[in-house]
């Protein structure tokens, strides 16, 4: 869950010796890899990794490991998230990673609108037997090179001592909730785009801008990231927040109020938000048939629930292990609200340039 990069200090160690740089036509500059032992490279976004014991990472590796004895996983956190490998792609330099890990749709569409080859290669999804168990409903990709292997949902997070429980989009621009909600530049953050593709969902392409424009005047409160906005209510700025349905998890492990972290489904829904992982272009073959095994184990019942769990994220099958705390405080919208690749594609750009004209302007 890529929002712990602002919550959590940085605990544990990066791996940060590789097993040689891949080229895209597979090639590898390391003499010491054989067909006996493999390095998987990994790239994936910091709070994957940061904290052994409440990110995913360490499990992952050690787990994944102790069944593969004959291979180990090497982590890589760029800077830039995917962009780090849209930009080598288009210069032609050398990847650093066999896999990426945290591939969101709106990813996938600026990869392959930027590139005229795809940044990841066809996946044989036979080769990933758990891949059966995912649900439909996450699955974005229309060529089948990524698997989702977790999700968010975007709801209200508020104080039930300042504010009733929001239940509908239109009860956010009446008076009741003047002055009340923190929402995030749909142009700078996920959870702020994941938002305004929820309100498009509502109210069509015709008739978003207005509704955007019915919160100004009921005073929205527009900053940039999710931590700007979720620090302002930490410290009770404002009584409502966009944020994650998972909000409680983490209330609970601090031992907050949680008087002050409900959570609101405006009309019983949530935005999802999935993430998923696909292997890089240029992967060797060796390399790849590795790539395909890790993400088997990471579609097991055992991995989903530690994944999850750690993440702070729900699984992205059915059936994963959950824990006590996880069936209490996170909580699943009763619907699901989501645009995939195809809806998305040719129009997210125009949506978010709009909006960010006409509001955040």
């Amino acid at each position: 869950m890529k929002r712990r990069t602002y919550i959590a200090g940085i605990g544990g160690t990066v791996g940060t010796g590789l097993a040689g740089c891949l080229s895209r036509d597979g090639s590898t500059d390391d003499p010491e890899e054989t067909d006996d032992e493999t390095t998987l490279t990994v790239a994936t976004y910091e709070s994957f990794l940061d904290g052994p014991s409440t990110s995913p990472g360490e499990w992952v590796k050690t787990e994944f490991e102790a069944e593969h004895p004959d291979v180990t996983i090497e982590w890589k956190t760029p800077e830039n998230g995917l962009n780090h490998y849209i930009q080598r792609f288009e210069e032609g330099i050398e990847f650093d990673a066999d896999i990426y890990l945290g591939v969101n749709v709106d990813d996938l569409i600026r990869a392959d609108d930027r590139l005229e080859d795809s940044l990841f290669q066809d996946l044989d999804r036979d080769a990933v037997g758990n891949a059966e168990r995912l649900r439909s409903d996450l699955d974005f990709d229309p060529q089948g090179r990524v698997l989702p292997y977790d999700t968010g949902y975007i709801s209200l997070v508020y104080d039930e001592n300042e504010v009733s429980s929001p239940e509908t989009f239109d009860q956010l621009t009446q008076d009741e909730f003047s002055g009340t909600l923190l929402a995030q530049n749909a142009q700078q953050s996920d959870p702020g785009q994941a938002f305004l593709l929820w309100t498009i969902s509502e109210f069509g392409e015709e008739g978003y801008l207005d509704y955007w424009q019915e919160l100004q005047d009921n005073d929205v409160r527009i900053l940039g990231s999710w931590w700007d906005t979720y620090s302002a209510y930490l410290e009770a700025e404002r009584p409502m927040v966009v944020s994650y349905s998972t909000d409680q998890v983490f209330a609970n492990r601090d031992g907050n109020d949680m008087s002050r972290h409900q959570i609101g489904f405006l009309e019983d829904q949530g935005y999802a938000n999935p993430e998923a992982m696909g292997v890089l272009a240029g992967t060797s073959d060796q390399q790849s048939d590795v790539a395909h095994d890790f993400f088997d184990f990471l579609l097991t019942p055992e991995a989903q629930g530690r994944i999850a769990t750690l993440n702070v994220q729900f699984p992205a099958i059915e059936g994963a292990e959950l824990d006590d705390e996880y069936d209490q405080f996170a909580l699943e919208p009763p619907e699901t609200v989501f645009f995939d690749y195809e809806e998305l594609q040719g129009n997210l750009e125009g949506w978010v340039e709009e909006w960010a004209r006409q509001i955040a302007g």
